[in-house]
Protein backbone atom coordinates (compact mmCIF):
# COMPACT_ATOMS: atom_id res chain seq x y z
CA UNK A 1 0.00 0.00 0.00
CA UNK A 2 1.48 3.25 -0.78
CA UNK A 3 1.89 5.88 2.00
CA UNK A 4 -1.01 8.85 1.93
CA UNK A 5 0.52 11.80 0.26
CA UNK A 6 0.15 15.00 2.12
CA UNK A 7 -2.16 17.92 1.11
CA UNK A 8 -0.48 20.09 -1.49
CA UNK A 9 0.34 23.19 0.49
CA UNK A 10 2.92 25.89 0.56
CA UNK A 11 5.54 23.87 2.05
CA UNK A 12 5.60 21.54 -0.90
CA UNK A 13 8.44 23.56 -2.95
CA UNK A 14 10.55 23.02 0.07
CA UNK A 15 9.57 19.33 -0.05
CA UNK A 16 10.63 19.09 -3.72
CA UNK A 17 13.94 20.38 -2.98
CA UNK A 18 14.84 18.41 0.08
CA UNK A 19 13.85 14.91 -2.36
CA UNK A 20 15.62 16.30 -4.92
CA UNK A 21 18.79 16.22 -2.66
CA UNK A 22 17.61 13.07 -1.08
CA UNK A 23 17.25 10.58 -4.29
CA UNK A 24 21.18 10.77 -5.75
CA UNK A 25 22.52 9.95 -2.37
CA UNK A 26 19.88 6.82 -2.06
CA UNK A 27 21.35 6.01 -5.82
CA UNK A 28 24.65 5.21 -5.15
CA UNK A 29 24.83 2.39 -3.12
CA UNK A 30 21.93 0.81 -5.25
CA UNK A 31 24.36 1.35 -7.70
CA UNK A 32 27.54 -0.19 -6.39
CA UNK A 33 24.91 -3.22 -5.71
CA UNK A 34 23.72 -3.31 -9.10
CA UNK A 35 27.31 -2.84 -10.67
CA UNK A 36 28.24 -6.10 -8.62
CA UNK A 37 25.27 -8.02 -10.26
CA UNK A 38 25.86 -6.60 -13.30
CA UNK A 39 29.56 -7.93 -13.46
CA UNK A 40 29.02 -11.72 -11.91
CA UNK A 41 26.02 -11.92 -15.29
CA UNK A 42 29.01 -10.35 -17.84
CA UNK A 43 32.18 -12.84 -16.20
CA UNK A 44 29.37 -15.99 -16.50
CA UNK A 45 28.40 -14.88 -19.54
CA UNK A 46 32.22 -14.87 -21.36
CA UNK A 47 32.73 -17.98 -19.57
CA UNK A 48 29.82 -19.90 -21.53
CA UNK A 49 30.41 -18.45 -24.74
CA UNK A 50 33.96 -19.11 -24.32
CA UNK A 51 33.32 -22.72 -23.55
CA UNK A 52 30.30 -23.17 -26.38
CA UNK A 53 30.40 -23.81 -30.39
CA UNK A 54 30.87 -20.01 -30.78
CA UNK A 55 34.38 -19.94 -28.98
CA UNK A 56 35.69 -19.15 -32.19
CA UNK A 57 33.62 -15.99 -33.12
CA UNK A 58 34.23 -14.61 -29.55
CA UNK A 59 37.74 -15.06 -29.94
CA UNK A 60 37.76 -13.19 -33.73
CA UNK A 61 35.14 -10.89 -32.06
CA UNK A 62 37.61 -9.40 -29.68
CA UNK A 63 40.59 -9.19 -32.20
CA UNK A 64 38.68 -7.24 -34.51
CA UNK A 65 41.42 -4.48 -35.14
CA UNK A 66 39.78 -0.71 -34.57
CA UNK A 67 41.71 2.56 -35.97
CA UNK A 68 41.46 6.10 -35.33
CA UNK A 69 43.18 8.63 -36.75
CA UNK A 70 42.78 12.67 -36.12
CA UNK A 71 45.95 14.50 -37.93
CA UNK A 72 49.09 13.16 -37.96
CA UNK A 73 47.99 10.85 -34.74
CA UNK A 74 47.31 7.14 -35.70
CA UNK A 75 45.73 4.62 -33.26
CA UNK A 76 45.46 1.40 -34.36
CA UNK A 77 44.42 -1.85 -31.52
CA UNK A 78 42.49 -4.56 -31.37
CA UNK A 79 39.31 -4.32 -29.88
CA UNK A 80 40.83 -6.18 -26.34
CA UNK A 81 43.64 -4.02 -26.32
CA UNK A 82 40.84 -1.09 -26.38
CA UNK A 83 39.22 -2.04 -24.01
CA UNK A 84 41.87 -2.91 -21.45
CA UNK A 85 43.88 0.23 -22.34
CA UNK A 86 41.70 2.76 -23.42
CA UNK A 87 38.03 2.36 -21.62
CA UNK A 88 39.76 0.95 -18.54
CA UNK A 89 41.37 4.22 -18.52
CA UNK A 90 38.13 5.80 -17.78
CA UNK A 91 37.30 3.01 -14.93
CA UNK A 92 41.20 4.27 -13.18
CA UNK A 93 39.81 7.70 -13.56
CA UNK A 94 36.82 6.82 -11.44
CA UNK A 95 39.00 5.02 -9.34
CA UNK A 96 41.53 7.91 -8.46
CA UNK A 97 38.67 10.32 -8.09
CA UNK A 98 36.78 8.29 -5.20
CA UNK A 99 40.13 7.68 -4.13
CA UNK A 100 41.23 11.66 -3.89
CA UNK A 101 37.56 12.39 -2.63
CA UNK A 102 37.28 9.82 0.53
CA UNK A 103 41.24 10.97 1.37
CA UNK A 104 39.83 14.74 1.23
CA UNK A 105 36.64 14.69 2.81
CA UNK A 106 35.63 11.42 3.17
CA UNK A 107 35.51 8.48 5.06
CA UNK A 108 39.63 8.36 5.11
CA UNK A 109 39.96 12.09 5.52
CA UNK A 110 41.53 11.62 9.01
CA UNK A 111 44.57 8.67 10.19
CA UNK A 112 41.90 7.60 13.03
CA UNK A 113 39.41 6.86 9.82
CA UNK A 114 41.89 5.63 7.47
CA UNK A 115 44.12 3.49 9.63
CA UNK A 116 42.06 0.66 10.32
CA UNK A 117 41.13 -0.15 6.73
CA UNK A 118 44.84 0.68 5.40
CA UNK A 119 46.57 -1.40 7.79
CA UNK A 120 43.75 -4.16 6.61
CA UNK A 121 44.34 -3.32 3.29
CA UNK A 122 48.32 -3.88 3.40
CA UNK A 123 48.04 -7.19 5.10
CA UNK A 124 45.10 -8.60 2.47
CA UNK A 125 48.17 -7.78 -0.15
CA UNK A 126 50.92 -9.05 1.63
CA UNK A 127 49.72 -12.59 2.71
CA UNK A 128 47.96 -13.37 -0.57
CA UNK A 129 51.35 -12.24 -2.71
CA UNK A 130 53.54 -14.51 0.00
CA UNK A 131 51.20 -17.45 -0.55
CA UNK A 132 51.41 -17.10 -4.59
CA UNK A 133 55.27 -16.48 -4.56
CA UNK A 134 55.79 -19.54 -2.19
CA UNK A 135 54.15 -21.92 -4.61
CA UNK A 136 55.03 -19.99 -7.63
CA UNK A 137 58.88 -18.65 -7.01
CA UNK A 138 60.51 -19.57 -10.37
CA UNK A 139 59.96 -17.73 -13.84
CA UNK A 140 58.21 -16.96 -15.84
CA UNK A 141 54.83 -18.01 -13.42
CA UNK A 142 56.31 -15.97 -10.57
CA UNK A 143 55.80 -12.51 -12.04
CA UNK A 144 51.86 -13.40 -11.19
CA UNK A 145 52.33 -12.74 -7.58
CA UNK A 146 49.86 -9.46 -7.44
CA UNK A 147 47.36 -11.08 -9.10
CA UNK A 148 45.56 -12.21 -5.49
CA UNK A 149 46.03 -8.81 -4.10
CA UNK A 150 43.27 -6.90 -5.18
CA UNK A 151 39.61 -6.67 -3.96
CA UNK A 152 36.74 -5.70 -6.51
CA UNK A 153 34.71 -3.41 -4.77
CA UNK A 154 31.70 -3.53 -6.87
CA UNK A 155 31.12 -7.48 -6.78
CA UNK A 156 32.30 -7.45 -2.61
CA UNK A 157 29.45 -4.50 -2.20
CA UNK A 158 27.06 -6.88 -4.12
CA UNK A 159 27.43 -9.60 -2.32
CA UNK A 160 27.48 -7.66 1.18
CA UNK A 161 24.02 -6.12 0.60
CA UNK A 162 22.47 -9.41 0.21
CA UNK A 163 23.34 -10.19 3.95
CA UNK A 164 23.36 -6.36 5.33
CA UNK A 165 20.72 -6.88 7.82
CA UNK A 166 23.62 -9.34 9.20
CA UNK A 167 26.22 -6.90 9.59
CA UNK A 168 27.45 -3.07 11.17
CA UNK A 169 26.91 -0.47 8.65
CA UNK A 170 30.13 0.88 9.87
CA UNK A 171 31.31 -2.75 8.03
CA UNK A 172 30.49 -1.11 4.78
CA UNK A 173 32.38 1.68 5.52
CA UNK A 174 35.21 -0.35 6.06
CA UNK A 175 35.19 -2.54 3.37
CA UNK A 176 34.75 -0.21 1.00
CA UNK A 177 37.47 2.13 2.20
CA UNK A 178 39.73 -1.29 2.30
CA UNK A 179 39.09 -1.82 -1.38
CA UNK A 180 39.97 1.72 -2.01
CA UNK A 181 43.22 1.17 -0.41
CA UNK A 182 43.55 -2.02 -2.27
CA UNK A 183 42.90 0.16 -5.91
CA UNK A 184 45.74 2.35 -4.60
CA UNK A 185 48.27 -0.37 -3.92
CA UNK A 186 47.19 -2.31 -6.98
CA UNK A 187 48.10 1.04 -9.14
CA UNK A 188 51.50 1.42 -7.81
CA UNK A 189 52.16 -2.42 -8.09
CA UNK A 190 51.27 -1.88 -11.86
CA UNK A 191 53.61 1.64 -12.47
CA UNK A 192 56.38 -0.33 -10.66
CA UNK A 193 56.08 -4.11 -11.81
CA UNK A 194 54.13 -4.25 -14.88
CA UNK A 195 55.40 -0.98 -17.26
CA UNK A 196 57.21 -1.77 -20.06
CA UNK A 197 61.22 0.09 -20.26
CA UNK A 198 60.69 3.82 -19.08
CA UNK A 199 61.63 6.21 -22.12
CA UNK A 200 62.66 9.17 -20.30
CA UNK A 201 62.42 11.34 -22.79
CA UNK A 202 58.71 10.32 -23.28
CA UNK A 203 58.13 10.31 -19.17
CA UNK A 204 59.72 13.77 -18.51
CA UNK A 205 56.48 15.00 -21.29
CA UNK A 206 54.13 13.02 -19.35
CA UNK A 207 55.38 14.75 -16.20
CA UNK A 208 55.11 18.28 -17.48
CA UNK A 209 51.05 17.61 -19.09
CA UNK A 210 50.62 16.13 -15.55
CA UNK A 211 51.65 19.43 -13.51
CA UNK A 212 49.85 21.32 -16.20
CA UNK A 213 46.75 19.07 -15.57
CA UNK A 214 46.75 19.90 -11.81
CA UNK A 215 47.43 24.01 -12.49
CA UNK A 216 44.21 23.31 -14.45
CA UNK A 217 42.37 22.18 -11.98
CA UNK A 218 43.21 24.51 -9.45
CA UNK A 219 42.25 27.21 -11.74
CA UNK A 220 38.56 29.60 -10.58
CA UNK A 221 36.56 29.04 -12.44
CA UNK A 222 37.45 25.28 -13.42
CA UNK A 223 36.97 24.66 -16.82
CA UNK A 224 36.19 21.06 -17.74
CA UNK A 225 36.65 21.31 -21.58
CA UNK A 226 40.23 22.35 -21.16
CA UNK A 227 40.72 19.35 -18.63
CA UNK A 228 39.84 16.59 -21.32
CA UNK A 229 42.01 17.07 -24.23
CA UNK A 230 45.09 18.02 -21.59
CA UNK A 231 44.28 14.44 -20.23
CA UNK A 232 43.90 12.70 -23.95
CA UNK A 233 47.66 14.06 -24.30
CA UNK A 234 48.48 12.79 -20.80
CA UNK A 235 47.43 9.03 -21.81
CA UNK A 236 49.27 9.55 -25.41
CA UNK A 237 52.74 10.56 -22.79
CA UNK A 238 52.21 7.66 -20.82
CA UNK A 239 51.58 5.08 -23.28
CA UNK A 240 54.47 6.12 -25.15
CA UNK A 241 57.05 6.14 -22.06
CA UNK A 242 56.46 2.54 -21.22
CA UNK A 243 54.12 2.68 -18.27
CA UNK A 244 50.74 0.99 -19.15
CA UNK A 245 48.62 4.01 -20.16
CA UNK A 246 45.64 3.41 -17.42
CA UNK A 247 47.91 5.36 -15.15
CA UNK A 248 47.42 8.32 -16.81
CA UNK A 249 43.48 7.34 -15.55
CA UNK A 250 44.49 7.61 -11.99
CA UNK A 251 46.40 10.89 -12.67
CA UNK A 252 43.37 12.70 -13.98
CA UNK A 253 41.43 11.63 -11.20
CA UNK A 254 43.53 12.67 -8.59
CA UNK A 255 43.96 15.91 -10.49
CA UNK A 256 40.30 16.63 -10.21
CA UNK A 257 39.10 19.46 -7.82
CA UNK A 258 37.34 18.50 -4.59
CA UNK A 259 35.89 21.88 -3.82
CA UNK A 260 33.21 23.97 -5.29
CA UNK A 261 33.15 27.27 -6.67
CA UNK A 262 31.05 28.30 -3.16
CA UNK A 263 31.01 27.69 0.33
CA UNK A 264 27.94 25.53 1.91
CA UNK A 265 27.37 28.69 3.84
CA UNK A 266 26.98 30.87 1.00
CA UNK A 267 24.80 28.39 -0.95
CA UNK A 268 22.62 28.11 1.83
CA UNK A 269 21.66 31.40 2.20
CA UNK A 270 21.13 31.91 -1.54
CA UNK A 271 18.80 28.84 -1.12
CA UNK A 272 16.54 29.77 1.59
CA UNK A 273 16.08 33.17 -0.06
CA UNK A 274 14.99 31.37 -3.14
CA UNK A 275 12.95 29.05 -1.82
CA UNK A 276 11.19 31.64 0.08
CA UNK A 277 10.78 33.60 -3.40
CA UNK A 278 9.27 30.17 -4.20
CA UNK A 279 6.40 30.35 -1.95
CA UNK A 280 5.17 33.60 -3.20
CA UNK A 281 4.49 32.54 -6.75
CA UNK A 282 1.23 30.71 -7.96
CA UNK A 283 1.48 27.00 -8.21
CA UNK A 284 1.89 26.85 -12.01
CA UNK A 285 5.48 29.55 -12.17
CA UNK A 286 7.65 27.49 -10.02
CA UNK A 287 10.15 26.04 -12.58
CA UNK A 288 12.43 29.30 -13.03
CA UNK A 289 12.78 29.56 -9.09
CA UNK A 290 13.59 25.91 -9.23
CA UNK A 291 15.93 25.91 -11.98
CA UNK A 292 17.54 28.57 -9.70
CA UNK A 293 17.90 27.10 -6.59
CA UNK A 294 19.58 24.15 -8.86
CA UNK A 295 22.20 26.14 -10.33
CA UNK A 296 23.45 27.30 -6.46
CA UNK A 297 23.37 23.54 -5.45
CA UNK A 298 25.41 23.08 -8.61
CA UNK A 299 28.01 25.52 -7.68
CA UNK A 300 28.40 24.05 -4.25
CA UNK A 301 29.23 20.83 -5.62
CA UNK A 302 33.06 20.02 -6.33
CA UNK A 303 33.82 19.24 -9.83
CA UNK A 304 34.87 15.60 -8.59
CA UNK A 305 31.46 14.44 -7.51
CA UNK A 306 29.91 16.11 -10.39
CA UNK A 307 32.20 13.82 -12.60
CA UNK A 308 31.88 10.89 -10.46
CA UNK A 309 28.03 11.38 -10.73
CA UNK A 310 28.35 11.36 -14.61
CA UNK A 311 30.37 8.28 -14.73
CA UNK A 312 29.28 5.37 -12.32
CA UNK A 313 27.07 4.30 -14.08
CA UNK A 314 28.60 3.94 -17.57
CA UNK A 315 31.94 2.57 -15.88
CA UNK A 316 29.35 0.10 -13.29
CA UNK A 317 27.29 -1.15 -16.30
CA UNK A 318 29.10 -0.59 -19.39
CA UNK A 319 32.92 -0.35 -19.25
CA UNK A 320 33.37 -3.15 -16.24
CA UNK A 321 30.97 -5.57 -17.38
CA UNK A 322 32.20 -5.31 -21.17
CA UNK A 323 35.70 -5.68 -19.62
CA UNK A 324 34.90 -9.01 -17.95
CA UNK A 325 33.17 -10.28 -20.96
CA UNK A 326 36.38 -9.72 -23.57
CA UNK A 327 38.51 -10.80 -20.40
CA UNK A 328 36.58 -13.53 -18.17
CA UNK A 329 36.13 -15.92 -21.29
CA UNK A 330 38.25 -19.10 -19.87
CA UNK A 331 38.75 -22.01 -21.88
CA UNK A 332 37.94 -24.46 -19.46
CA UNK A 333 39.85 -27.78 -21.85
CA UNK A 334 42.98 -25.53 -22.85
CA UNK A 335 43.82 -25.85 -18.91
CA UNK A 336 46.63 -27.96 -18.50
CA UNK A 337 48.95 -29.07 -15.65
CA UNK A 338 51.57 -26.64 -16.20
CA UNK A 339 49.49 -24.33 -14.61
CA UNK A 340 47.68 -25.82 -12.00
CA UNK A 341 50.39 -24.17 -9.35
CA UNK A 342 49.55 -20.38 -10.79
CA UNK A 343 45.52 -21.78 -10.49
CA UNK A 344 46.33 -23.21 -6.88
CA UNK A 345 48.23 -20.04 -6.15
CA UNK A 346 45.44 -17.71 -7.09
CA UNK A 347 43.10 -19.68 -5.69
CA UNK A 348 44.45 -19.88 -2.36
CA UNK A 349 45.82 -16.21 -2.27
CA UNK A 350 42.41 -14.80 -2.49
CA UNK A 351 40.33 -17.44 -0.59
CA UNK A 352 42.63 -18.17 2.49
CA UNK A 353 45.15 -15.00 2.02
CA UNK A 354 42.86 -12.67 2.17
CA UNK A 355 41.04 -13.53 4.46
CA UNK A 356 44.33 -14.47 6.77
CA UNK A 357 45.93 -10.95 6.02
CA UNK A 358 42.66 -8.60 6.49
CA UNK A 359 41.37 -10.30 9.00
CA UNK A 360 45.06 -10.83 11.25
CA UNK A 361 46.08 -7.20 10.38
CA UNK A 362 42.59 -6.05 11.58
CA UNK A 363 43.44 -7.83 15.35
CA UNK A 364 46.25 -6.73 15.31
CA UNK A 365 45.49 -3.12 14.60
CA UNK A 366 42.98 -3.21 17.42
CA UNK A 367 44.60 -5.37 19.72
CA UNK A 368 47.55 -3.08 19.58
CA UNK A 369 45.50 0.00 19.62
CA UNK A 370 46.32 1.51 16.01
CA UNK A 371 42.88 1.74 15.25
CA UNK A 372 39.30 1.26 16.89
CA UNK A 373 37.09 -1.46 16.35
CA UNK A 374 34.20 -0.39 13.76
CA UNK A 375 30.92 0.53 15.97
CA UNK A 376 28.73 -2.54 16.96
CA UNK A 377 30.91 -4.79 15.11
CA UNK A 378 32.09 -8.11 16.58
CA UNK A 379 35.21 -10.54 15.83
CA UNK A 380 32.98 -12.73 13.52
CA UNK A 381 31.63 -10.09 12.07
CA UNK A 382 35.09 -9.00 10.64
CA UNK A 383 36.24 -12.34 9.68
CA UNK A 384 33.24 -12.61 7.07
CA UNK A 385 34.38 -8.68 5.75
CA UNK A 386 37.96 -10.43 5.44
CA UNK A 387 36.18 -13.05 3.48
CA UNK A 388 34.85 -10.69 1.28
CA UNK A 389 38.01 -8.93 0.72
CA UNK A 390 39.03 -12.32 -1.57
CA UNK A 391 36.73 -11.15 -4.31
CA UNK A 392 39.11 -10.30 -6.16
CA UNK A 393 37.80 -10.34 -9.98
CA UNK A 394 38.01 -6.63 -12.07
CA UNK A 395 41.67 -5.82 -11.41
CA UNK A 396 42.99 -9.21 -10.26
CA UNK A 397 42.09 -10.26 -14.39
CA UNK A 398 43.64 -6.81 -15.31
CA UNK A 399 46.67 -8.08 -13.64
CA UNK A 400 46.73 -11.09 -14.87
CA UNK A 401 46.56 -9.58 -18.75
CA UNK A 402 49.74 -7.57 -17.79
CA UNK A 403 51.42 -10.33 -15.64
CA UNK A 404 51.49 -12.91 -18.53
CA UNK A 405 50.61 -10.94 -21.60
CA UNK A 406 53.35 -13.35 -23.05
CA UNK A 407 51.79 -16.89 -21.34
CA UNK A 408 48.55 -17.44 -22.68
CA UNK A 409 48.42 -21.04 -20.78
CA UNK A 410 48.96 -19.50 -17.52
CA UNK A 411 47.20 -16.54 -18.33
CA UNK A 412 44.37 -19.30 -18.53
CA UNK A 413 45.18 -20.55 -15.40
CA UNK A 414 45.09 -17.40 -13.31
CA UNK A 415 41.69 -16.55 -14.54
CA UNK A 416 40.11 -19.79 -13.65
CA UNK A 417 42.24 -19.22 -10.02
CA UNK A 418 40.55 -16.02 -10.03
CA UNK A 419 36.61 -16.90 -10.49
CA UNK A 420 37.19 -20.09 -8.56
CA UNK A 421 38.36 -18.00 -5.50
CA UNK A 422 36.32 -15.09 -5.44
CA UNK A 423 33.15 -17.47 -6.14
CA UNK A 424 34.61 -19.56 -3.07
CA UNK A 425 35.13 -16.34 -1.03
CA UNK A 426 31.55 -14.87 -2.10
CA UNK A 427 29.54 -17.54 -1.58
CA UNK A 428 31.83 -19.04 1.86
CA UNK A 429 31.73 -15.64 3.48
CA UNK A 430 27.81 -14.60 2.77
CA UNK A 431 27.33 -17.60 4.17
CA UNK A 432 29.41 -17.26 7.55
CA UNK A 433 27.98 -14.02 7.75
CA UNK A 434 24.23 -15.03 6.89
CA UNK A 435 24.33 -17.10 10.59
CA UNK A 436 26.33 -14.29 12.43
CA UNK A 437 24.58 -13.30 15.39
CA UNK A 438 23.43 -9.88 13.99
CA UNK A 439 24.71 -6.44 15.87
CA UNK A 440 22.68 -4.95 18.50
CA UNK A 441 20.24 -2.07 17.19
CA UNK A 442 18.09 -0.08 18.88
CA UNK A 443 14.83 -0.25 16.83
CA UNK A 444 13.15 2.82 15.26
CA UNK A 445 10.11 3.63 13.17
CA UNK A 446 10.62 3.87 9.34
CA UNK A 447 9.55 7.35 8.21
CA UNK A 448 8.19 7.52 4.71
CA UNK A 449 6.83 10.28 3.39
CA UNK A 450 6.04 11.11 -0.64
CA UNK A 451 7.63 12.19 -3.82
CA UNK A 452 7.08 14.67 -5.87
CA UNK A 453 8.63 14.94 -9.50
CA UNK A 454 11.57 16.85 -9.27
CA UNK A 455 15.00 18.08 -11.43
CA UNK A 456 17.64 15.65 -10.98
CA UNK A 457 20.32 17.31 -7.92
CA UNK A 458 23.83 16.53 -7.81
CA UNK A 459 25.67 14.40 -4.95
CA UNK A 460 26.90 17.31 -2.69
CA UNK A 461 24.86 17.05 -0.37
CA UNK A 462 23.67 14.50 2.45
CA UNK A 463 20.11 14.51 4.21
CA UNK A 464 19.55 12.23 7.44
CA UNK A 465 17.00 12.33 9.36
CA UNK A 466 18.13 12.71 13.34
CA UNK A 467 16.71 12.41 16.29
CA UNK A 468 17.82 14.95 18.75
CA UNK A 469 19.42 14.28 21.56
CA UNK A 470 18.60 15.61 25.21
CA UNK A 471 21.17 18.20 24.78
CA UNK A 472 18.91 19.76 21.86
CA UNK A 473 15.88 20.04 23.69
CA UNK A 474 14.27 23.12 24.55
CA UNK A 475 16.38 25.28 22.47
CA UNK A 476 15.34 26.94 19.33
CA UNK A 477 17.04 26.73 15.88
CA UNK A 478 18.12 30.56 16.36
CA UNK A 479 19.95 29.27 19.46
CA UNK A 480 21.93 26.55 18.35
CA UNK A 481 22.79 28.08 15.09
CA UNK A 482 23.53 24.61 13.42
CA UNK A 483 24.59 25.94 10.21
CA UNK A 484 27.43 27.81 11.48
CA UNK A 485 28.45 25.32 14.25
CA UNK A 486 27.97 22.01 12.48
CA UNK A 487 27.80 22.60 9.04
CA UNK A 488 24.06 21.05 8.47
CA UNK A 489 21.02 23.07 8.49
CA UNK A 490 17.62 21.64 9.89
CA UNK A 491 14.75 21.53 6.63
CA UNK A 492 11.89 20.26 8.50
CA UNK A 493 10.16 18.03 11.46
CA UNK A 494 8.57 15.06 10.94
CA UNK A 495 4.95 14.97 12.44
CA UNK A 496 2.20 12.23 12.51
CA UNK A 497 -0.38 12.03 9.37
CA UNK A 498 -3.90 11.49 9.97
CA UNK A 499 -3.09 7.99 8.63
CA UNK A 500 -0.17 6.93 10.78
CA UNK A 501 -1.05 2.86 10.40
CA UNK A 502 -1.03 0.93 7.08
CA UNK A 503 -2.08 -2.80 6.13
CA UNK A 504 1.72 -3.44 6.75
CA UNK A 505 2.33 -2.14 10.05
CA UNK A 506 4.25 0.73 8.65
CA UNK A 507 4.06 4.19 10.28
CA UNK A 508 4.10 6.86 8.20
CA UNK A 509 5.13 11.08 9.01
CA UNK A 510 4.49 13.55 7.09
CA UNK A 511 7.39 16.53 6.83
CA UNK A 512 6.44 20.16 8.20
CA UNK A 513 9.25 23.06 8.06
CA UNK A 514 10.34 24.53 10.44
CA UNK A 515 11.69 28.59 11.41
CA UNK A 516 14.23 29.88 13.06
CA UNK A 517 12.07 30.16 16.38
CA UNK A 518 11.29 26.71 16.59
CA UNK A 519 12.16 25.16 20.01
CA UNK A 520 12.54 21.43 19.53
CA UNK A 521 10.70 19.26 21.63
CA UNK A 522 11.84 15.85 23.59
CA UNK A 523 11.15 13.11 21.11
CA UNK A 524 11.55 15.00 17.54
CA UNK A 525 12.79 13.74 14.54
CA UNK A 526 14.10 16.20 12.08
CA UNK A 527 15.34 16.38 9.28
CA UNK A 528 19.00 17.72 8.39
CA UNK A 529 21.10 18.69 5.44
CA UNK A 530 24.25 19.38 4.59
CA UNK A 531 27.74 17.67 3.08
CA UNK A 532 28.23 14.37 3.19
CA UNK A 533 31.12 14.62 5.90
CA UNK A 534 29.85 17.06 7.59
CA UNK A 535 26.41 15.31 8.39
CA UNK A 536 27.86 12.19 8.93
CA UNK A 537 30.40 14.20 12.12
CA UNK A 538 27.04 15.78 13.24
CA UNK A 539 25.41 12.05 13.61
CA UNK A 540 28.43 10.37 15.07
CA UNK A 541 28.74 13.29 17.98
CA UNK A 542 24.75 14.16 18.68
CA UNK A 543 22.68 11.55 16.66
CA UNK A 544 21.31 8.52 17.94
CA UNK A 545 23.35 5.28 17.57
CA UNK A 546 21.51 4.23 14.70
CA UNK A 547 20.18 6.77 12.51
CA UNK A 548 18.90 5.93 8.50
CA UNK A 549 17.39 7.83 6.16
CA UNK A 550 14.09 8.05 5.26
CA UNK A 551 12.40 4.52 3.53
CA UNK A 552 12.59 4.75 0.16
CA UNK A 553 9.98 6.51 -1.17
CA UNK A 554 7.77 4.58 -3.95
Amino acid sequence: MKPPVAPRSRRAPLRRVLFAVVAPVQRFLRTESAGGVALIVSAALAIIIANSRFSSLYEAFFHTVLRFAAGPFELSLPLHAFINDVLMTVFFIVAGMEIKRELATGELSTFRQAALPLVAALGGMIVPGLIFFSLNHTPPAKTGWAIPTATDIAFALGCLSLVKRRVPWSLFVFLTALAIFDDLGAIVIIALFYGGTARIAWLGVALVIAAFLFATARARPFRLALFIPVGIALWIAVAKSGLHPTIAGVVVGLAMPTRGARTLDEALEDIEVAVESLRQLPKDRTDGSLASIERHIESLQPPVERALHGLHAPVAFFIVPLFAIANAGVHIDTADASGMRVTIGVLAGLFAGKTLGIFGATFLAVKLRVAPMPSHARWPHVFGIAMMGGIGFTMSLFVTGLAYRDAPTLATAAKIGILVGSFFSAVVGMLFLRFTQPPPQKQREDITVSRVDVPRFMDAFRVEAWLATSSFVGKTLAELRLPQAHGVTVLGVFHESDDASTSDGARYRKLDAVRADYAIAEGDTLLVVGERDRVQRFLDQHGEPEHALPKEMP
